[in-house]
């Protein structure tokens, strides 16, 4: 499946009059849940154009898309500087939400790139089903072989992914696998850093600048604890219950009861198909919104609405985590939480 846009390609430069560097397009513009705000003198025109002279260098390039912040940005670059010889290709599969999908579909139309979509099939692996705590190489290994072979039939010279300067020394076992497969990170070659890739963004009016960050769904599962199709449905629909009204960073961790059967709290080795859909045991989900966005939680009866609508969904008990929304909670505890990581999710 491959999508084509026609219109809304944004313009890559706001000038300011003063000199050569970007000026703020809205003051007081929040980049993250942190509350950094924007700050376009901080971000050289040179980075820019570092990451263009090397997308020219190598001289086609077939995008790993996800529709976040980094991959999104790159791929309007890339298109903006290489044309038809760059492609943005995203892979489908039960870990990556609908909405998630269609709207990075979306802004490929709109913004101009076309989009393949491939499956990929992690979930036939019982490495990555069994959810040890480098599951995301197992995850970037298999999407890295079904980039190759499709960057090598159409001829494009190097495959690309949109890891950037600020992921040095986060728990990252998929640049492990990238490394395996010689992908690239312009981005982070370049150094351009996770809030600078938000300030170019809503400099070339990318809707993605202030997205909040987003992991896959089978990070919401305790290390440990089997991956199922089954149990990423719930989860998926209970975040969209929270997003419908209106919390911006969500996370529904997925935590298996102590009555749950052996086979949902972790999965047979080896495992097999038949294992892998089996209907999850009874399970807890553990809430997180934004720091900020826990008063509103917590008043006026939402919490209570949102927890007989997750109890519809298949919830035994449903919690939400006093301390909001943190990324890599349920590394917490865990080897990927060493000095210096900042682990995804």
């Amino acid at each position: 499946m491959e999508v084509r846009a026609g219109e809304g390609k944004a313009s890559a430069r706001t000038r300011n009059p003063a000199g050569g560097r970007r000026a703020c397009p809205g003051k007081g513009l929040r980049l993250d849940r942190r509350g950094e705000w924007c700050q376009f003198g901080a971000v050289p025109d040179e980075k820019l154009e570092a990451l263009r002279a090397r997308l020219r260098e190598y001289g086609s390039c077939l995008i790993a898309y996800s529709g976040g912040v980094d991959s999104v940005f790159l791929a309007v670059v890339a298109h903006q500087t290489l044309g038809e010889r760059a492609l943005a290709v995203i892979a489908d599969s039960p870990s990556l939400p609908r909405q998630e999908l269609a709207e990075a579909l979306e802004l490929g139309r709109r913004f101009g790139f076309p989009v393949r979509v491939v499956r990929t099939r992690e979930f036939e692996n019982p490495n990555y089903l069994a959810n040890p705590i480098d599951r995301c190489y197992f995850c970037k290994t298999e999407l890295f072989d079904v980039l190759v072979p499709l960057a090598r039939a159409e001829g494009f010279a190097v495959i690309v992914y949109g890891e950037n300067a600020s992921d040095v020394g986060d728990w990252r076992p998929g640049a492990r696998a990238a490394a395996e497969h010689q992908v690239r990170a312009p981005l982070k070659e370049v150094g351009l850093t996770k809030s600078e890739i938000r300030a170019l963004s809503a400099a070339m009016g990318l809707p993605t600048a202030d997205k909040p960050q987003m992991a896959c769904l089978s990070s919401r599962v305790p290390y440990g604890e089997a991956v199922t199709p089954e149990k990423l449905r719930m989860i998926e629909a209970a975040e969209a219950v929270l997003r419908g009204l209106g919390f911006r960073d969500v996370r529904v961790r997925h935590h298996e009861l102590p009555g749950a059967a052996p086979e949902a709290r972790a999965l047979p080795t080896p495992v097999s198909a038949e294992t892998a859909g089996r209907r999850p045991g009874p399970a807890l989900a553990r809430i997180e919104v934004g720091p900020d966005e826990l008063p509103r939680f917590l008043a006026d009866g939402v919490a209570l609405r949102v927890a007989e609508a997750l109890k519809q969904i298949g919830y035994a008990h449903v919690t939400v985590d006093l301390q909001g929304y943190r990324r890599g909670s349920l590394n917490e505890g865990t080897p990927a939480a060493g000095p210096g990581r900042k682990p995804v999710g």
